[in-house]
């Protein structure tokens, strides 16, 4: 995907207008509506124009439209075909919920079109195979916002694995904690679900199993796993009952206020009936999904991934650490949790086999998502052409970390070491 600024901008269409999709898409294409008091500023729309937004909720459309002050056509999902043929866009930018994703690719890669997807690429294996199928026969690709990649820590990282500094890749210690509060809210929208998500072992850990595979730049074999729900659902031991929901220790809300506040606005201050916050609680009997997760993932050439994470913890960060023939290398990262160090200011230690060892400080975690936002922004939409540390993740990238995550919950259910090839053996080949 080459599309530069010049005499005549990128044409972008956008499915669905989502928080993520007005923070990495929209935003930087047409402004933000949550940037008082300058008002909006849309730093690529030099590079790139927004030519068509499609979402099924038209009011959310029209708030947007009227907060950046554009008139930018929108058109409902079954309009996808007319879309395309109306504004003729270059790329396809999607940022709908997670199991509608596969049909928005498959639809832009059948019309000829680049592909922009948010991450997780699809929510099954045998989706993800079906993408890289079709992206195989497409003049189109297909690109997926891996987002971690681009944070400054873990490029740092990548280039001490990729120049030796540990010498071969033995292991991976991997043990991410999502915060209580950050956690429940998978837990009270669509992300309930195994059938909406695939699951927070694809929604959210396929971002740390891409990651890990793209830091030892190895490809996953096999995966072995236990997992649980422990912290939500109906059965949870923070549930208060139906008739005391004010005790809610996830609620989002005040404790002195009603149990039920105001309208429904999503951190844009759009309203958003369909998406985040929701009034739902996390405890809810429908919730199928898991909130632990301990996993084994062997990689082609030996390495292997100890992975843990669990949903509902008293802080927010990750411990990691890559083990070499020559050495280890090792940081830890917390998010704006007292009294644990704030992002930035804990470095990357390097421990060479034989010597002494290193530190090495890391800059600009101030951004969003650990400061990957900004970097890969500025990398879709206004590219120099260079890619060395190899931070664009491709249809087959997309695909394996979907794949992981699957086998991840399919072991769990059968209790068995899942091979991650055996799930893309479909359509597009094994």
């Amino acid at each position: 995907m080459t599309h530069t600024a010049g005499p005549t901008r990128t044409r972008y269409a956008l499915c669905g207008l989502s928080v993520r999709a007005i923070s990495v898409f929209a935003g930087p294409l047409l402004g933000r509506p949550d940037r008082p008091p300058t008002g909006p500023d849309a730093p690529y729309a030099d590079a790139g124009e927004l030519v068509a937004i499609l979402d099924r909720d038209a009011d959310r459309v029209d708030q947007y439209r009227a907060a950046v002050g554009t008139k930018v056509p929108w058109f409902p999902p079954e309009h996808f075909e007319q879309m395309v043929a109306e504004t003729r866009p270059d790329v396809l930018l999607v940022a709908t919920p997670d199991h509608t994703h596969v049909d928005y690719v498959l639809a832009g890669l059948a019309a000829g079109l680049d592909v922009v997807v948010e991450k997780p690429m699809v929510t099954t294996a045998e989706d993800a195979a079906r993408v890289m199928a079709a992206a195989k026969h497409s003049r189109g690709t297909v690109r997926v916002t891996h987002n971690l990649r681009y944070a400054p820590r873990h490029q740092q990282l990548r280039r001490l694995i990729a120049d030796g500094a540990i010498g071969r890749v033995t292991s991976v210690e991997l043990v991410w904690n999502v915060g209580a509060r950050h956690g429940a809210s998978y837990f009270r929208r669509w992300n309930r679900t195994r059938l909406n998500s695939g699951g927070l072992s694809i929604h959210k850990s396929c971002h740390h199993f891409d990651l890990v595979g793209w830091l030892i730049g190895a490809t996953p074999e096999q995966v072995f796993a236990y997992g649980a729900r422990n912290y939500f659902g109906a059965d949870s031991p923070h549930n208060p009952g139906p008739d005391r929901p004010a005790e809610d220790p996830y609620r989002w809300y005040d404790a002195g206020s009603p149990a039920d506040p105001g309208p429904v606005r999503d951190s844009t201050g759009l309203s958003y009936p369909d998406q985040y916050p929701q009034r739902l609680s996390a405890f809810d009997p429908e919730i199928d999904i898991e909130d632990t997760y301990s996993v084994l993932v062997r990689y082609q050439g030996g390495a292997s991934l100890a992975y843990s994470i669990q949903f509902s913890a008293p802080w927010e960060g990750y411990r990691l650490a890559v083990n070499g023939t020559h050495g280890r290398l090792e940081t830890d990262l917390y998010y704006d949790v007292e009294p644990l160090p704030p992002s930035g200011s804990t470095p990357i230690s390097y421990y060479p086999l034989f010597g002494d060892g290193q530190a090495y400080a890391v800059d600009g975690e101030d951004a969003g998502h650990l400061g990957a936002d900004p970097l890969l922004v500025a990398d879709l939409f206004r590219p120099t052409g260079d890619d060395p540390l190899g931070c664009r993740a491709d249809a087959q990238a997309g695909a394996y970390a979907v794949a992981v995550g699957e086998a991840v919950w399919r072991s769990i259910r059968d209790n068995r070491p899942v091979n991650v090839a055996d799930l893309l053996r479909t359509e597009a080949g094994g």
